[in-house]
């Protein structure tokens, strides 16, 4: 019994350690200058590595995930003689809700993922080592552009993956189900308010851009470095970011919608 008490004390503690570790380096992070630090050629290098990268699976997820929900939301509202407002709610649920989180999901999979590799193998290879011995700080030089990379591409692609995947489900309703493309079209520009639903849909993308790209780079920096510890940081990158967007998600809709 003791035994058990005494490793979910090391366990928390741990924890605690982890946690002040990754708000020490968000914190050295986010400010750029200092020795060797990144410049603007390494910023966009490295929104081309994590942003440009993913379009591919971002349009596709994109498009499908907007026809499903136009041939579900369809197969719903035709019971109720509500299809006029197909459009309305397949725009919405996408810019307000599916959009930033499921961009946010991909982005983890995709370019988390290999963040938290490439960052623990310099570290492997003692290339962090190297850079701190020549006095270039490998925070400002390493994670800064690769954060800000993450924190600037999330919200573009999220915007990306609303506006296919409306243009899946406008495919979806008018081509194969026969929906008038007017009601289509037409509700929705009367619907969505720009504020409301489309910045607050970039700001919710924003937290996870950020949430997510910390999660990666801290993976990454305080992995062991060795091969088993890369592979366990990176399923560790999977997981926790894909847990902490969709609690955050709550969160910001609870606070959007004034319910918290």
């Amino acid at each position: 019994m003791i035994n058990r008490i005494a490793a979910i004390g090391r366990y928390g503690t741990a924890s605690i350690q982890s946690i002040g570790r990754a708000g020490q380096l968000l914190l050295n992070s986010l400010l750029w200058g200092g020795p060797g630090s990144a410049g603007f050629s390494d910023l966009i290098k490295q929104i081309y590595s994590v942003g440009v990268r993913s379009l591919s699976i971002i349009v596709v997820a994109g498009f499908f995930v907007g026809m499903v929900l136009a041939l579900q939301g369809y197969n719903i509202l035709v019971k109720f003689g509500s299809v006029s407002a197909l459009g309305t709610m397949v725009s919405l649920t996408l810019l307000r809700e599916l959009g930033p989180v499921m961009a946010a999901l991909l982005f983890a999979g995709r370019a988390g993922s290999a963040l938290t590799a490439e960052i623990g193998l310099m570290k492997a290879t003692e290339q962090l080592s190297a850079m701190e011995m020549m006095g270039v700080d490998p925070l400002k030089r390493v994670v800064t552009p690769r954060l800000w990379a993450g924190i600037i591409s999330v919200p573009l692609l999220a915007l990306l993956f609303s506006t296919v995947g409306i243009w899946g489900g406008a495919f979806v309703s008018v081509d194969l189900l026969g929906l008038y493309d007017g009601a289509y079209w037409g509700n929705m520009q009367n619907t969505v308010i720009f504020y409301d639903d489309v910045i607050q849909g970039l700001i919710k993308a924003s937290v996870f851009g950020l949430v997510v790209t910390w999660i990666a780079v801290y993976q990454g920096y305080d992995s062991v470095p060795t091969s088993e510890g890369i592979g366990k940081a990176t399923t560790q990158t999977v997981v926790i970011s894909s847990l902490a967007v969709l609690g955050l998600d709550f969160v910001l809709t609870a606070v959007m919608l004034g319910s918290i």
